[in-house]
């Protein structure tokens, strides 16, 4: 008898045998989950129904569903979220750009609801509607009262459909009634791009809805064809929340070789399992290219910046970013209805993941943790600089984040550099300068006197910490031997705080030139007036007149 085959036989013996055991577990472990799933639902729809029978008051079943359903998803992650078919017009815009209507945006300012920003060329901005006018009327009803919501479901529409809207004119002051044309509006991907200077061309991407890859690469054709001195490309990933995942891929691709692996997808089901590549042949492969960051760069923004970080086709300056390296698909539900939910991590070149915050294992309080330090590892990208899992995208350059004066936010939040804005056109029908306009310091000092015995109360860190300390001093028995000093602390910060407005004059001044430009220009002016102090902008432009400086962190 020949021992090996012997041997062999015996192995597949008790392999068919720990097979069958194992079978027999498998089939064990799924029965018990089956059988849990069908308990717990029993348990929740009864408990539901005895709620609504016998409760005390009566129960809005539609709102008691919804407070479990979410209750429940919130023990997952923030990213997992059940869509109500109420909500299913909001989501599909974030994924498509697209929504029927007249195409502007609106706020509340005290009883009614105003224009904020028409959208440059769709119908409301066609019919005359500018920033600062104010809806009195709405086909023949007042509008008085009306939440933004309310007015945004009457504003939307079938396009070719119509409204009559009364307006009071910001321009004039008088009142105007208005017949306005619905229409599909298409909220660009890129709202913006442009010549920084004469060599240094910008491209601001904002979303990840359909047409984002296509979008960008003809922003970047244009700068290509339309100057021939193009030599360094700025493109401005700062606050943008990510998108659909195959755009991400088209985006990267305008500067990124074909057939090139940007991110692959892991999950618990096969189904799960993708890795994409680039296919289409890029726009640019040579021209130095800087990707701009911060914490509110997410998701897809984080597989571009990331991919071209790790292919070492560009440099990434700003702040890290935000670390969400989960992926999410959305599942039908019933009655329009859908479930957002993660189904995998994705992973760029490199092979690192960047989720930050583990939502599996969290502490015995429930909190999420961020990854720690000690846990996260080394990758190395396509020439063999060291970049790490686990905290975002870290920028190649680092630059303090730019946070905004107590003042600034207070002013803003009051609406008075909205309604400043409003003021100046009303009074200036055209604007020096088009979106290089500077405001002059008489023209600030108007501001200021605009705003004097107008409410923007705000309470700064320090006046958060002296409150504290006089809690604690009352508490420990110490206030009445302090008295005399937090009192004078109080008013030389008082004093202090009634020079905020010159204090932090160069901080307001830039936000109002925005925002005045804007009532010109739209947002295109609103973004094109940004970048002119902007220190994110100035170090990138360091790095395109110092080129080596560009060069040795690509290992040029």
């Amino acid at each position: 008898m020949n021992i090996r085959n012997s041997i062999a036989k015996i192995k597949k013996k008790y392999l068919a045998i720990s097979l069958t055991i194992l079978g027999f577990f498998v089939l064990t472990a799924a029965g018990d989950r089956y059988f849990e799933l069908s308990k717990n639902i029993e348990i929740f729809t009864t408990l539901f129904k005895e709620l609504n029978t016998y409760y005390v008051d009566d129960v809005d079943p539609n709102k008691l569903m919804e407070t479990g359903i979410e209750s429940m998803l919130a023990s997952l992650d923030p990213f997992t979220n059940y869509i109500s078919g109420a909500d299913i017009d909001e989501y599909q815009l974030q994924t498509t750009g697209k929504y029927d209507g007249v195409g502007s945006r609106i706020m509340k300012i005290d009883d009614y609801i105003v224009i904020s920003d028409p959208y440059e060329g769709y119908p409301a901005q066609k019919a005359g509607l500018e920033s600062g006018d104010i809806i009195l009327e709405i086909d023949g009803k007042s509008a008085k009262g009306y939440t933004t919501d309310q007015m945004s479901n009457l504003l939307k529409g079938q396009p070719n459909t119509s409204i009559k809207i009364k307006i009071k004119q910001n321009s004039t002051g008088l009142e105007k009634e208005l017949t306005i044309t619905r229409a599909e509006i298409q909220i660009k991907n890129v709202p913006y791009f442009g010549m920084i200077n004469d060599e240094i061309g910008y491209i601001k991407l904002d979303n990840f809805a359909e047409k984002a890859g296509q979008e960008v690469a003809d922003a970047m054709k244009d700068l290509k064809e339309n100057n021939p001195k193009l030599s360094g490309v700025i493109f401005d990933l700062r606050g943008n929340g990510g998108g659909l995942l195959n755009e991400a891929i088209n985006v990267a691709n305008v500067w990124i070789d074909k057939g090139l692996k940007i991110v692959y997808t892991k999950g618990k089901t096969a189904d799960s399992n993708h890795e994409y590549q680039t296919q289409n042949k890029p726009v640019d492969l040579q021209i130095p290219l800087i990707v701009l960051i911060d914490e509110g760069t997410a998701s897809a923004s984080e597989i571009v910046s990331g991919s071209i970080q790790d292919l070492d086709r560009g440099i990434v300056i700003g702040q890290n970013s935000y670390g969400k390296g989960l992926v999410q698909i959305t599942r039908p539900i019933a009655y329009k209805s859908r479930l957002k939910v993660t189904t995998s991590k994705y992973y760029i070149p490199s092979g690192r993941c960047i989720q930050r915050i583990d939502y599996t294992h969290r502490d015995s309080e429930g909190v999420a943790k961020v990854l720690p330090d000690s846990l996260r590892k080394s990758f190395k990208t396509k020439i063999g600089r060291i970049v790490k899992d686990g905290a975002g995208i870290e920028p190649d350059v680092k630059t303090e984040e730019e946070l905004m004066a107590d003042v600034t936010i207070s002013l803003f939040e009051n609406n008075h550099f909205f309604t400043f804005a409003n003021l100046y056109k009303k009074n200036h029908s055209t604007l020096l300068g088009d979106s290089k306009y500077k405001m002059t310091d008489a023209e600030y000092v108007e501001f200021v006197e605009f705003v004097k015995g107008k409410s923007f109360k705000y309470e700064t860190d320090t006046e958060k910490a002296l409150k504290a300390l006089k809690k604690t001093a009352e508490e420990e028995k110490y206030f009445a031997a302090l008295q005399p000093a937090i009192s004078t602390l109080e008013s030389e910060i008082l004093s202090e705080k009634g020079d905020d407005l010159m204090k932090f004059k160069s901080e307001i001044k830039r936000i109002l030139q925005m925002e005045i430009v804007s009532r010109y220009k739209y947002e295109k002016g609103r973004i094109a007036s940004s970048l002119t102090e902007d220190k994110d902008i100035a170090t990138a432009l360091e790095y395109f007149i110092e080129i080596e400086k560009y060069n040795k962190l690509l290992g040029k």
